[in-house]
This record gives structure tokens, C-alpha cells and sequence, in this order.
């Protein structure tokens, strides 16, 4: 049957001996006194909630799914959900990296970012409920008026009320300039929204008192395009100015979808009828608001990737070291038994090494990227705040694409692990596979994350964000380049920084004579740029891993391998890429469509 234990001493590596958060933690004001002791405690709770109260969920959520009334065009969740939710709001887990003026605990990002993780590996489905609802807080903190951040904010921090981001419609998705959705004014200053949303995960259920919707609609000035769309709260049940709750919004649920996975959370057709909503974000401003909302998601959504591929090692490696077939090539490993544990064999050890390596560099990479979030919202130095915040940006879509692509890879291959087991249903792996793969498509699908690494983050400032990153690679570089014990990781570290920053540089000349050349390098691209991140952190982990060898701890004897690993079998990968990239877009826009 399928099993997690949180990877706890993992987390603990990457925390206080790669990343060394409890130093950096102390320049910034709000998290000066987080130290390493309440972190590892903070995470060990995690670890027992997460593993002994949402776990046993996942499966039998995963077989029964929702469901819908019609009549009443009300959801419930699958069974246990909300005994589940309500343990996890008694426990205060919702407000742990929430702002202490409105009843959070003000903890650090990175370490709401490792509990997430955990929530992801447990229950993915059910970690969209209150997932979606820190993404609702933080959007409505950065915009939000002062009366909307004290009537919301304390609710969305307690659990009590839970969110959504409603954006979709059924003619549009990626393209929300296309959105028809309308708003129209009224004289107390609310506004009647009219439309119909699609594919809005967490629409509607019965775990909290209010679901706070947050939903993008057009004014009827609004001018055409993305530029006139307008942001506006639509709560679930009209809030008085107290926090109780008055009567039903017509906000309803029109059906929810059947998927191919994630099927404990509701994915709803949301219908508003004259809904009542309220602006944020100013008038025509509501893609820059949402933004938040929607940059937020990609980072928790890079997080189920990184949590599902976590989970899935976890069950693949206990199979693998159980299950008995043939004998190992080099000679009998189990003598006491009939066939040697399939473990002994190279390509079941390639496709759990894969699965290992994504997901010791995914943890690495995501709480790198939120400890620069936390640096570039406390830090008391505006340089040092422009700096992680140029990071963030460059790294956002990085995080997104390249970890749920590769949870997809690396569930598939622990899949394959299992041999005919894999696609049967009590052994669970298999809705790993089917939950990875929406990951890729929403909260903008990874071609979108690729376009706007190469347009916007790195082609717009003539590369001047992914400068700042690869500075920091050339410096390590240096500082390391005479280790000859490192060598076999630096050395492939500085080619491949070599060959981003040339392989850039011929795309943007490219794409200055026809812009679609950048859209047919995208892809590959990013899958590049993800490599040498990842190529970075295991060169770090590498340099620390080789310092404590001497230690006894096998910890770092199995670090040393994995980063082996990668380099030898997983960064080559790249070259193949690199040619896809430079190979230009003729190849693909030759054949005319009637062709096809």
C-alpha cells in the first residue's frame, strides 16, 4: 500500500547547510528571531500532520472524487476532507507565513514553502483548498483597501473563509484579453458582475464558512484587450461590516469537471448572475493585481510538482527493494531468495536515481526561490530587495515548467518501476502520473511559463536579470575552481553557464528579424536555463556533501551520489536541447496549415 514520511532530514540539509536560512533570516527584520530550532519543530509537525491526517486521504479522495447537487448547485468534497480541514485550521497551520497584524504568525516564506511540499506529497487535491486561499490572502494584502484587508484578511489567515482565482472562460484562457465577463456599477459602490468562468479549482465545497472568489471582469468603459480588465472580491455569502455572514451571493456552481486527475478538489463551472463584487486593484488594473495571485500560484504549483515527485520516489524505492525478478547481471545478490530484488538492476536504479535527483534538486530550487522572496520583501536594503526581486521574476516560470516537467518525467518513471503493478489503482502510483500531469497546464501552461522567461524576463532587459543569476554562478566558479575534488562538478557547471549565455545571445539576435524564432526556442530554452540552476545547487551540494564525508553520516555519502547522478546522466540532456533551440523556426512554420 503507498506510504510518505515526510524527507525531513533533507529539508533540514537544504535549509541550514546549503541555504544557511537561519544566518540570512537575521538581516531581515520581521524573521530576526526564526531560529533553526523552532524551524526543524515547525517542520516535524508538519511532517505528522501531513503524513498521518491527509495522506490516508489521498487515495480514497482520489476514488470517490466530489460531488455535485444540482438542485442546490452545491459541492462536497470526498469523505474525511473536511474533518481534515478542520484539524488543519485548529492547528494554525493556515497562518504560519500570514502577516501578524491581521492574526498570522509572520513566519518566513521558506519555511511555509517546505511545509507546502509536504501538503503536496500527501494531498495534492486537498492542498488546493487552502493553497488556493494563501494565494487570495496575498493578493488582497498587497491591493486590497484597508476596510477590504480588515474584513478579509483576518478570515482568509484563519481558515475560516477559503479563496479562489476565477479567470478562465470557456472562448479564452491563456489570452484574458478575450475575457466577457462584465462588471457594472452601482451607486453604494459594489458592482453586478454577469459572466461565466470555467475550470476554477476549489469553486465551491463545504470545509469553510465563506469562499472568497476573486474574479477578473470588465467595466463598461473598459477599453479593449488586456489593458481594461478590472479585479473584484465576489464572496461566496455577503459579509457584514462585523465579518458575519448575510445572504447568498449569485455566484453558483454550474457543474464540475470530470478530470483525468485531482479529482478530490472541485474544478467548477462558476456562473455569476448579478453577483455582487467590489473593485481592487483600481479600475482596468486587474491583470496587475491578479498577478500576485497568479505568480503565487506558479510557485505553490512548482511545489506539487516537486511534492509528487517526492512522494512517488518514496513508494517506487520500497518497491523496487521488495519485489523479486530475475537476477542481477553481474551475479546473484540474494542468495537466501529466488530472484534478487529488482533494485539491482541499472535501468530500475537509473529511473529511481531520476526521480531522486528531481526531487533533491526541486527542494533545493523552490526554497532557494523563497528565501529570495522573503529577502526581497523584508530586507532593509533596496538593493538587496531589487536584487532577490529580479531573481524571483527570472526564476518564477523556471519553477513552475521545469519541476512539474520533470514530475512528470519522474513519475512516470517510478510508474514504470512497478511493472504491471504501476497502472493498477491500490498500489497508487498511478494517480501520481494522472495528478502530474495537470501541472504542466494550469496557472499558465509551460510553453507560457518558457515564453515569458525568453520575452519577457531575459529577451525585454537585454538579459539583465539572468546576468544577475549567472553572477552568482561565476563567482562560485571561481572561488572553487582550483578544488580538483570539485572539479568533476565546477567543470561542467561553467560549460553549461558558457553555453546559456551564447545560446541567449543567438536567440535574441535571431528573434530581433522575426519574433518567431523566439517562440520555437522557448521550450527547450527554459528546460536549459532549469538545467543550470539545477546544475548550481547540486555543485553547492556537492561542495558541502564532499566537506562532510568524513563525518559517518551516509546522508552525505547518498548526496555525493545523487549529484554524481545528475551531472553524468541528467545535465547531458541539455545538448540535445541546445540544438532544438538554435535549430530555428523554419522546421516548424514551413508547412502550411491546410497540410497538417
Amino acid at each position: 500500500m503507498p506510504q510518505y514520511n515526510a524527507p525531513l532530514r533533507d529539508m533540514q540539509f537544504v535549509l541550514h547547510e546549503l541555504l544557511q536560512v537561519e544566518d540570512v533570516l537575521k538581516d531581515l527584520p520581521p524573521h530576526a528571531d526564526t531560529n533553526r530550532e523552532l524551524i526543524d519543530q515547525v517542520l516535524e509537525e508538519g511532517g505528522k500532520f501531513t503524513s498521518q491526517v491527509l495522506f490516508p486521504l489521498n487515495h480514497s479522495g482520489d476514488r470517490e472524487g466530489c460531488h455535485y447537487d444540482r438542485e442546490t448547485k452545491s459541492v462536497t468534497p470526498p469523505k474525511g476532507f473536511k474533518e481534515a480541514y478542520k484539524q488543519y485550521i485548529e492547528a494554525g497551520w493556515p497562518a504560519l507565513a500570514c502577516d501578524a497584524e491581521y492574526g498570522g504568525q509572520g513566519l518566513p516564506l521558506v519555511m511555509n514553502n517546505s511545509f507546502y511540499e509536504m501538503l503536496n506529497s500527501s494531498n495534492q487535491a486537498w492542498t488546493m483548498y487552502p493553497g488556493l486561499s494563501h494565494g487570495a490572502y496575498e493578493c488582497i494584502h498587497a491591493h486590497g483597501s484597508d476596510e477590504q484587508k480588515a474584513l478579509y484578511l483576518p478570515k482568509l489567515i484563519s481558515g475560516e473563509w477559503t479563496g479562489t482565482m476565477c479567470l478562465t472562460e470557456s472562448h479564452c484562457g491563456t489570452d484574458l484579453g478575450l475575457l466577457r465577463s462584465k462588471a457594472e456599477p452601482q451607486a453604494d459602490g459594489s458592482y453586478k458582475i454577469t459572466g461565466n468562468k470555467i475550470f476554477i479549482s476549489a469553486g465551491d465545497h463545504d470545509m469553510s464558512d465563506n469562499i472568497v472568489h476573486l474574479v477578473l471582469a470588465r467595466l463598461p468603459d473598459a477599453p479593449q484587450g488586456s489593458k481594461g480588465i478590472s479585479l473584484f472580491i465576489v464572496p461566496k455569502f455577503m459579509p457584514n461590516a462585523d465579518g458575519s455572514l448575510g445572504v447568498r451571493n449569485p455566484i453558483f456552481c454550474g457543474a464540475i469537471e470530470e478530470k483525468m486527475g485531482i479529482h478530490g478538489n472541485a474544478t467548477c463551472q462558476m456562473n455569476l448572475d448579478g453577483a455582487t463584487g467590489w473593485l481592487i486593484g483600481g479600475p482596468h488594473k486587474g491583470l496587475q493585481a491578479m498577478f500576485v495571485f497568479m505568480n503565487a500560484a506558479r510557485l505553490g504549483v512548482g511545489m506539487q510538482g516537486l511534492g509528487l515527485t517526492e512522494v512517488a520516489y518514496q513508494n517506487a524505492l520500497v518497491y523496487a527493494k521488495d519485489r523479486l525478478q530475475m537476477r542481477s547481471l553481474s551475479g546473484i545478490k540474494a542468495a537466501d531468495k529466488p530472484a534478487d530484488p529488482i533494485i539491482v538492476h541499472p535501468d530500475v536504479r537509473r529511473m529511481l536515481l531520476t526521480a531522486k535527483a528531481y526531487a533533491e534538486g526541486g527542494r533545493a530550487f523552490c526554497s532557494y526561490v523563497a528565501l529570495e522572496l522573503d529577502k526581497e520583501l523584508t530586507h532593509p536594503d533596496e538593493q538587496v530587495r531589487k536584487d532577490s526581486a529580479d531573481l524571483v521574476a527570472l526564476l518564477t516560470p523556471v519553477v513552475k515548467a521545469f519541476i512539474t516537467d520533470n514530475a512528470w518525467i519522474s513519475t512516470s518513471e517510478c510508474l514504470q518501476v512497478y511493472g504491471g503493478h504501476g497502472y493498477i489503482a491500490e498500489w497508487g502510483m498511478e494517480q501520481y502520473v494522472r495528478d502530474a500531469r495537470i501541472n504542466m497546464i494550469y496557472e499558465g501552461t509551460n510553453t507560457i511559463q518558457s515564453l515569458d522567461l525568453l520575452g519577457r524576463k531575459i529577451l525585454m532587459d537585454n538579459g539583465a536579470k539572468l546576468k544577475k543569476f549567472g553572477a552568482l554562478i561565476q563567482a562560485f566558479v571561481e572561488d572553487n575552481g582550483t578544488d580538483e575534488a570539485l572539479s568533476e562538478f565546477i567543470s561542467p557547471l561553467a560549460d553549461i553557464g558558457d553555453k546559456v549565455t551564447k545560446l541567449t545571445m543567438e536567440i535574441g539576435m535571431k528573434s530581433f528579424a522575426n519574433q518567431d524564432e523566439a517562440g520555437a526556442a522557448a521550450v527547450p530554452y527554459l528546460r536549459v536555463v532549469g538545467h543550470l540552476v539545477y546544475a548550481y545547487l547540486f555543485a553547492r551540494m556537492a561542495k558541502i556533501a564532499l566537506e562532510k564525508q568524513g563525518s559517518g553520516d551516509s546522508f552525505y555519502t547518498a548526496k555525493l551520489a545523487t549529484a554524481r547522478f545528475y551531472f553524468a546522466r541528467l545535465l547531458p540532456e541539455t545538448a540535445m536541447l541546445i540544438r532544438q533551440a538554435r535549430s530555428g523556426s523554419a522546421s516548424l512554420m514551413a508547412l502550411d496549415a491546410e497540410l497538417f
